[in-house]
């Protein structure tokens, strides 16, 4: 049986940033289950499927196999056996994810994956609902977040280091927004803070320092 650490909050809280270093200090593996819902994402957008045509993604699952594989320590994501990690920060890949993740079809399709890995590995893994459905039984559950305004702004800068020359800061910010409502009000596995989780705002902490507050809670 494997030590997990679940790490849940919202959009633009920097939840993989933290879990890839707290994964790093502590000699875990990684699980970006984000990259994975990414991952159907990509897949659904390529058989030509709007966000809102639930029946059509739920079919589109039969044919798709997501798989995790590691570079250098950094995961990969498959579809298919083709590998599709560079495609998963685009916009409209999150912003299919973000709905199409509400779908129950689309949540059973890597729920076995995501427990699986934990029960065999070390791991760090963050996501929405790690804490409460995916890993309830996690040995440390962290909710991290910070504010709207925060979270738009590191998602802004990340967007234009990538070369997003053509959205501007208030589109990032009512996407963060949006997707927080998506997030937080879906009927399966919605958003939330598990009872047992350390809540922690990193709006005003440097990244550093919310490693350390992590592995302070570890053993």
């Amino acid at each position: 049986m494997g030590y997990k650490i679940a790490i849940d909050g919202p959009a633009g809280a920097g939840k993989s940033t933290i879990a890839k270093r707290v994964a790093k200090e502590k000699g875990f593996i990684y699980v970006d289950t984000g990259a994975m819902y990414r991952g159907l994402a990509v897949h659904f957008l390529r058989r030509g499927i709007q966000p809102e045509e639930a029946e059509k993604i739920a079919d589109a699952c039969r044919d798709a196999e997501i798989t995790i594989g590691y570079e250098g320590g950094v995961q990969q994501i498959y579809l298919n056996g083709d590998n599709i990690t560079a495609d998963l920060r685009k916009e409209a890949v999150g912003n299919m994810a973000s709905v199409s993740s509400a779908l129950p079809e689309v949540r059973d399709k890597l729920l076995e994956l995501q427990r699986q890995l934990a029960r065999s590995k070390d791991v760090v893994m963050d996501g929405r609902d790690i804490g409460t459905h995916v890993l309830p039984d996690a040995d440390i559950k962290v909710f991290l977040t910070a504010s709207v305004k925060t979270r738009a702004k590191r998602r802004y800068d990340e967007l234009k280091e990538k070369g997003g020359a053509d959205i501007s800061y208030s589109e990032v910010e009512k996407d963060i927004i949006a997707r927080d409502e998506r997030d937080m009000n879906r009927s399966v596995a919605p958003l939330k803070q598990a009872v047992d989780a350390v809540r922690i705002d990193s709006s005003e902490m440097f990244k550093e320092e919310v490693v350390e507050a992590i592995l302070k809670l570890c053993r």
